[in-house]
């Protein structure tokens, strides 16, 4: 057997044990705060004594009441370690990244929003979502009374393979920054907090973030030097009405989401960066 053969053998005898590893991983969710790392498996989070049955009655993702078994997620970090952390980046298995606050999830010992890490059962799957062919498992971090802290849509991330304590986004990655000079309630000071807050999770920005779903809007060209104003609005609101592409995953984001002035000031964000 010439050794061109033997190792093409070797490598698809090896194939299944590694999606089998593959697999594996992505029903594991990672906490690292520093330079601890933990793992838990679904079966793990479920026989936790603080997993207890939860009813969402408005779940962002599946646009309908649903119920789950979950686990507070304060108490899954720790209050202790969670005290000094600015942020948590909740990380996706489809690249999807948010940058949560983690003031928000402090806020459950106070009356706020509370998180939870809602947990799907391999014995029982959850449905799956509306338009896709997956549930939102193995983790998915959903909210009860999210009114309360003002939760954004992009605070709701399915899917979810690890949680990460970080700095604040504008100190991780200084090409976010406006103009120090400009007043606290400059629009484009807003808008650096909505696009933060709404489009970091997918997209990056000259480099900044870590989100992989959608392109960079700022390299090798600024979205506003190919997109009036109008149009980028548009696609805010509902892409597949300017253009449409193989794969295409960005939903619209309705004025309950994005109100209209903040939309003007996220359009100000990205004309104030290219400016800069």
């Amino acid at each position: 057997m010439r050794i061109g053969q033997f190792l093409m053998w070797v490598a698809l005898a090896l194939l299944p044990m590694l999606a089998k590893d593959a697999t594996a991983a992505e029903r594991t969710l990672t906490l690292t705060f520093g330079d601890s790392v933990r793992r838990f498996t679904a079966d793990d989070l479920l026989a936790r004594p603080d997993a207890v049955a939860i009813a969402i009655p408005n779940d962002l993702s599946y646009r309908r009441e649903m119920s789950y078994r979950a686990v507070p997620l304060l108490e899954l970090i720790g209050a202790d370690t969670l005290r000094g952390v600015a942020t948590l980046e909740a990380r996706a298995s489809d690249g999807f990244v948010a940058q949560i606050p983690a003031e928000y999830v402090r806020q459950a010992a106070g009356g706020g929003a509370m998180a939870w890490i809602a947990i799907e059962d391999p014995a029982d799957p959850w449905p799956t979502l509306p338009a896709k062919s997956i549930s939102a498992g193995p983790f998915y971090l959903v909210w009860e009374n999210p009114e309360r802290s003002n939760i954004a849509s992009e605070y709701w991330p399915y899917a979810l393979v690890a949680i990460a304590g970080v700095a604040d986004p504008v100190e991780r990655w200084p090409q976010l920054a406006v103009d120090a000079a400009l007043p606290d309630d400059a629009a484009e000071r807003r808008g650096q907090g909505s696009f933060i807050r709404n489009c970091l999770p997918c997209h990056r920005l000259n480099g900044a973030g870590e989100g992989d779903v959608g392109p960079d809007l700022g390299q090798p060209m600024n979205v506003t030097e190919y997109m009036t104003p109008a149009g980028l609005k548009a696609v805010v609101r509902d892409p597949k009405s300017v253009r449409t592409w193989p794969g295409q995953q960005m939903p619209g984001f309705g004025n309950d989401q994005i109100p209209d002035a903040e939309l003007d000031a996220l359009v100000s964000f990205f004309a104030h960066v290219a400016g800069r």
